[in-house]
C-alpha cells in the first residue's frame, strides 16, 4: 500500500456487486441476498475491452446504413445519421444539427476513448494523476446519460411526419446499429471496476519504495 489510505480490500472486506452490503470476503456468499462475493469485478478488464470492440464494431454500420426510411407517394428515400445532420444544417436547424452530431458521431468515440484510456490505466499502460482518473472517469459517467439524445430525436421525428397514406417514416437498420452502441457502451462503463485504478495506483507507489529498499546502500 502507498501508506495514505487503507482499502476495505486491504481487509479482506468485500462490497456486494447486488445488494451493496460489505462483508468479509472469506463469507463467498452475500449473508444478506446470496450472490457471490469478489474483491473487485472478475475480469472486468477483458469484458470492458470485449463490449468496446462491438460497440466500435456497430458504430460503422450505424453510419452507413440508414437511420430513417421516408416514403412519399411511393418514393423510398434514406437517410443516414451524417445526411439527416447535414440536411437540418441545411435548412437552418442548426441546434438540431448540432444536437445529432454530439449525441450521434462525438459522444460515442470519446465514451469509447474514455473507456480505452482508463483500461490502459488500471493495467499500468499509463501513469497518470489520481484527479486525472477521477476527472476522465466522471466524464464517461456523464457522457453516458446524454447518448440517447438522437434516438429520441428520430422517435419525435417518426410521430410527427406520419401524414397517412401520403408520407411514412419508419427508422431504418442504422437506428438499431447506434442503439447497439449505446447500449454496448454503457454495459462496458458498468462492467469497468474503477477500483482498479486506485489499486494500480498503490501499486505504483510501492514500487519506488520497494526498490529502494532492495537497492545496496
Amino acid at each position: 500500500m502507498s501508506g495514505h489510505f487503507v482499502k476495505a480490500a486491504d481487509r479482506g472486506l468485500a462490497a456486494c456487486h447486488s445488494c451493496g452490503k460489505v462483508s468479509p470476503v472469506k463469507l463467498e456468499d452475500c449473508p444478506r441476498c446470496g450472490s457471490r462475493l469478489h474483491l473487485r469485478k472478475p475480469a472486468s478488464i477483458e469484458g470492458t475491452v470485449a463490449l468496446m470492440l462491438a460497440a466500435a464494431a456497430l458504430y460503422i454500420p450505424s453510419h452507413i446504413l440508414p437511420v430513417l426510411r421516408t416514403t412519399e407517394l411511393g418514393v423510398v428515400i434514406d437517410n443516414t445519421i451524417v445526411g439527416g445532420m447535414l440536411t437540418f444544417w441545411q435548412s437552418g436547424a442548426y441546434p438540431i444539427a448540432l444536437v445529432i452530431f454530439a449525441a450521434s458521431i462525438l459522444i460515442p468515440l470519446l465514451k469509447i476513448a474514455a473507456l480505452s484510456w482508463l483500461c490502459l490505466a488500471a493495467t499500468g499502460k499509463m501513469h497518470p494523476s489520481p484527479e486525472k482518473l477521477g476527472r476522465v472517469y466522471w466524464i464517461t459517467e456523464l457522457l453516458g446519460r446524454w447518448s440517447m439524445i438522437d434516438i429520441f430525436v428520430v422517435g419525435i421525428l417518426v410521430s410527427v411526419l406520419q401524414l397517412g397514406n401520403y408520407v411514412t417514416v419508419k427508422p431504418g437498420p442504422g437506428a438499431l446499429a447506434f442503439a447497439g452502441v449505446v447500449v454496448l457502451t454503457m454495459l462496458a462503463a458498468m462492467r469497468f471496476e474503477p477500483r482498479l485504478l486506485w489499486d494500480r495506483l498503490d501499486e505504483d507507489a510501492e514500487a519506488p519504495a520497494t526498490t529502494h529498499e532492495s537497492s545496496p546502500s
